[in-house]
């Protein structure tokens, strides 16, 4: 099979739009929103972080969608885990790991666990954290399948990663779907400093899995 390995050397152009005033009138401004006792208010991260929650519940409740599927129950995760996150805000590098089941292997994972990750990257980007995407490579791969620039093949990736937390969990089948236990843990002190626990329906993870499934029964590709 024919491949090639693109490096990425040329640079990335930030695009951006800022909004420019005339320092009497950007005065004028931050006077206006200040308190008539001079003091201005700061809002820590946690408090950022629950009012970024609260607006998502509110979007989440006013949705007209019928359905709900798994990006709906890793929300309200996401949600439940900002709430009581300690020593780690908007600017702090974390990493999310595949979520792997209680009873198994812990070198192994399933489709679930790695939706769920995924899931969650975009909900802490969503929340403004600074992710870490450890899967990218430093190059494009090309080959007659396709042009792929991320991998799980550790020799290709950077093995000097600068996040300093990490989101993981473990997942447990119940009769009616799956527990998700979710932690942030401190990659240097393996403290934990984040927690939240969820449940997914099974109905909802059989539509996840009806790619590979048909009326139960595993479905593989032939050769």
């Amino acid at each position: 099979m024919k491949h090639a390995l693109i490096g990425l050397t040329f640079p990335l152009l930030m695009v951006g739009c800022s909004v420019f005033q005339a320092p009497n009138q950007l005065q004028s401004n931050i006077e206006e929103a200040e308190p008539a006792t001079g003091v201005r208010q700061v809002a820590s991260p946690t408090s950022n972080f629950q009012n970024l929650a609260v607006k998502q519940q509110a979007l989440a409740a006013t949705s007209t969608r019928s359905g709900k599927n798994i990006n709906h129950y890793v929300r309200s995760i996401m949600q439940n885990l900002v709430t009581n996150l300690q020593y780690v805000n908007q600017k702090t590098p974390i990493a999310v790991a595949s979520f792997i089941y209680l009873d198994a292997d812990y070198n192994e994972t399933s489709l679930l666990g790695n939706q769920i990750a995924e899931s969650l990257m975009h909900e802490l980007h969503q929340f403004g954290m600074a992710v870490i995407d450890f899967k990218t490579t430093d190059y494009m791969r090309v080959t007659e399948q396709g042009d792929f620039v991320f991998s799980r093949d550790y020799l290709e990736l950077n093995q000097d990663m600068p996040f300093q937390y990490v989101m993981a969990g473990t997942l447990v089948n119940h009769q009616d779907g799956v527990l998700v236990n979710a932690r942030v843990v401190g990659i240097n002190s393996k403290a934990i400093v984040g927690t939240a626990q969820g449940f997914i329906p099974q109905k909802v993870i059989d539509e996840l899995n009806s790619k590979d499934e048909l009326d139960g029964v595993s479905l593989k590709r032939g050769m």
